[in-house]
């Protein structure tokens, strides 16, 4: 083997001069072994990110490679959590000595749940997209974290419409009538009872918050349980009639429009005083041809912006 094989990035030079923010590799393919609080380590297929900036400004490149085996080293010898993913980027920047002082890794991968169901007692599997982003700026660790959270949202317009359309219709019914108890029963179980239903919608709630940069591990569950605990009306997984039923009966106890799922997730944001945060609420209307959103941030100096 050559000893003296050339590398160009460190001799050859750069065709223009001038600094580069973040130079790096994406979409890399990297299985790792993921530790949250209260959950056993987990075996996830990420895809990664990885950067460092380019201070030096006649330099030709970084070293790529350097930022790989950094992160096989990861993906292969430990398990993934805030501080080995801080020496990862600690090793980035050693690595490139002179040439950078900033470095960032983004993991993008979804996270697999077992999840009770809400009465039968059935379990099954549902996956929480989840992205990590961990950066260093001249010494100055951060991480943030991204997650989806699904849950339907039935709309409380179309409720009001359909219990007016029941009364007329038990009017119509009825109107010179007299009813028994059993009578009024049984025309509320049929089909000719419940008239107009309200429409509901698969919704998704994307959440950012900033984590502290001192943290030990992290709490996907905590956060994940206080979001769906929240809404209320969470998609499930494994589901009987009994569960099926009391998804309904939720669904008819919580509507909501987006902005009331907005000020729901508000107020478990601001309750578990996260640095910062941004969210989004996207209903995918079942009514109308395009969706409604709302967006809130936390509002502070130099924060997330909506």
């Amino acid at each position: 083997m050559q000893s003296n094989m050339p590398d160009i990035a460190d001799t050859a030079p750069a065709l223009q001069i001038g600094k580069l923010d973040w130079v790096g590799m994406a979409d890399i393919e990297l299985p790792f072994l993921f530790e949250s609080r209260d959950l056993a380590p987990i075996n996830v297929n990420a895809k990664a990110r990885a950067f460092v900036n380019l201070h030096k400004e006649d330099a030709k490149g970084i070293h790529m490679s350097r930022l790989f085996l950094a992160l096989d080293t990861l993906s292969t010898e430990q398990q993934v959590n805030p501080t080995t993913i801080a020496q990862a980027l600690d090793t980035f920047i050693s690595s490139h000595e002179g040439l950078s002082d900033q470095a960032k890794i983004e993991f993008k991968f979804e996270l697999p749940l077992r999840r009770k169901s809400l009465l039968s007692g059935k379990a099954g599997w549902k996956s929480y997209p989840l992205t990590i982003v961990a950066k260093i700026d001249r010494g100055v660790l951060s991480f943030e974290l991204s997650l989806n959270v699904t849950y339907s949202s039935t709309c409380p317009c179309s409720a009001a419409l359909a219990r007016q359309l029941i009364q007329q219709a038990f009017v119509e019914k009825f109107q010179q009538h007299p009813l028994s108890h059993e009578e009024v029963i049984n025309w509320l179980g049929s089909t000719d009872g419940i008239v107009a239903t309200p429409h509901s919608q698969r919704s998704i709630a994307n959440v950012k918050v900033k984590l502290d940069s001192s943290i030990r591990e992290f709490d996907i569950l905590s956060l994940i349980n206080a979001l769906e605990d929240e809404l209320k009306t969470p998609v499930q997984a494994a589901v009987k009639r009994e569960d099926e039923q009391e998804f309904a009966r939720l669904n008819g106890q919580n509507l909501m429009f987006c902005e009331d799922a907005a000020r729901k997730i508000k107020v478990v944001l601001e309750d578990a005083q996260y640095a910062d945060y941004w969210l989004q609420i996207n209903h995918y209307e079942s009514l109308h041809a395009h969706d409604a959103v709302a967006i809130a941030v936390k509002g502070i100096d130099g924060g997330y912006l909506p």
